[in-house]
């Protein structure tokens, strides 16, 4: 038979591991897998440079784009071109920093409105839990979200306030019926405002005012929540190693928990960190090279599950760079793009295959959100590829990233690998025609534009 597209490479990474193969795709998923030499015929072929891998299409679950409401910090356009340069192909929307914030079925309707036609990459949606809202889940979850996610503390953004324990528990009460799963910011606030106020330039001043027990604290009570209601709960960012212990003594005794970490906190460290950096400001903070380091030993072990980018952008005036006051500048760090370079250059010094890698950052994402059909080169899954010269080198340049702002904590890294090319189902992805799809829990799709 002859295919819509064949890729052919020395170096191709499927569930039996990396191998010489040729991939056949048609209708955009991969119908064909066979030893290199075999010569699947197609209308397109391409053929991989001895120095590129064929991966699968990364899979980030943590995204805030922002549209609509504050587009000038960043869009789906934007957002979505540098997933693709990145080698990302589905990401799943946070429902906060946009206005309205998706905490009811109209505001869901109005992002995906948004979203429809200005989406280079698979795009899904991540619903809200905020209070006044609970009888908004279920609806919600009908409507196709991804899961809930809610705050134990400020937000940020005042359209979108926090649950204490008590009502995160009644929501994750309501969720467990229908086996959604709650994403948690896990701070706790009575730590935060009994830690020190940050100002100034200072770094030191900022860590001070985000301790890692706040982080213990709060993923402590999200623990019992879940194991009292029998719900599936998430911690997000994960950055105090100090939790690691109890997610996995969680995870013995059958509680119903997982964790995902970012590559600000296994790549970057407190003591490296300048002052006036408002770059690299973000909640929780990033903290001590050993923390670092246990964080890596957490994400080898099993105890946390996956890499995901936590991209959150601002412009450039938020970040107050000029004054570099750790108090007042928006936290958050834009790493979309940079996410498979960044967390490749640490695991290759610390031996890690990039098959371990891509298991965080494609395979378990998709497995967080039951998407079914990514993370993985394999028969019936989305022909949705990378192509990474894990050998190249380069220098993060920020007025090279396509993200809106060109503002991140990378600036001057030397970084190794490079994404060269990125295709969505089957197609390459030029950032000139968005053809990305808005997906729906199950992967059903909506707004496809092939």
């Amino acid at each position: 038979m002859t295919f819509d597209l064949v890729v052919r490479g020395r170096r191709v990474l499927t569930t039996a591991g990396e191998a010489a193969r040729e991939v056949g795709v048609t209708d955009g998923r991969v119908v064909a897998i066979e030893p290199l030499g075999n010569g699947l015929a197609a209308e397109r072929v391409v053929e991989l440079a001895d120095d590129e891998v064929l991966l699968p299409g990364l899979v980030d679950t943590h995204v805030h784009v922002n549209e609509p409401g504050r587009t000038e910090w960043e869009g789906f356009a934007s957002a979505t071109r540098a997933a693709a340069a990145g080698g990302v192909t589905t990401i799943v929307d946070m429902p906060l920093n946009s206005i309205p914030p998706t905490v009811d079925v109209e505001a869901l309707h109005t992002k995906r409105a948004v979203a429809a036609d200005q989406a280079f990459v698979d795009v899904g949606f991540w619903g809200g839990a905020v209070p006044g809202h609970h009888d908004d889940l279920r609806p919600l979850h009908d409507e196709g979200v991804f899961g809930f996610k809610c705050f134990l503390l400020h937000s940020g953004v005042d359209e979108f306030p926090p649950l204490d324990a008590d009502e995160m528990e009644r929501d994750m009460a309501e969720l467990a019926t229908f086996d959604a799963v709650m994403i948690v910011h896990a701070e706790d606030s009575r730590a935060i405002d009994h830690a020190p106020t940050p100002s100034g330039a200072r770094y030191a001043s900022f860590l001070a005012s985000r301790p890692r027990g706040a982080e213990n604290l709060a993923v402590a009570e999200v623990i019992e929540r879940a194991r009292w209601t029998g719900a599936r709960a998430h911690v997000l960012h994960v950055s105090s190693s100090d939790v690691l212990p109890m997610l996995a003594s969680a995870r013995r005794d059958g509680v119903r928990i997982t964790a995902e970490t970012c590559p600000h906190y296994l790549t970057l460290i407190a003591e490296e960190i300048p002052d006036g950096a408002t770059t690299h400001k973000c909640c929780p903070p990033i903290r001590e090279a050993g923390n670092r380091e246990l964080l890596w030993q957490g994400l080898v072990d099993g105890t946390i599950d996956c890499i995901v980018s936590d991209h959150s952008p601002s412009t450039v005036e938020l970040k107050l760079l000029d004054s570099g006051d750790f108090g007042q500048a928006w936290g958050g760090i834009s790493s979309l793009q940079l996410g498979l370079s960044l967390v490749w250059t640490e695991a290759r010094h610390r031996g890690i295959a990039l098959e371990r890698v891509v298991d965080w950052m494609a395979t378990r994402p998709a497995e967080l959100v039951r998407l079914t059909g990514k993370g993985r080169i394999a028969l019936g899954y989305d022909a949705d590829f990378a192509v990474f010269a894990p050998d190249e080198a380069f220098v993060v340049d920020a007025a090279r990233l396509y993200h809106r702002n060109p503002v991140t904590a990378y600036a001057g890294r030397a970084l190794s690998g490079a994404v060269r090319r990125t295709f969505l189902a089957g197609a390459e992805v030029d950032g000139s025609t968005p053809r990305g799809r808005l997906l729906r829990r199950g992967a059903v799709e909506v707004g496809a534009a092939r």
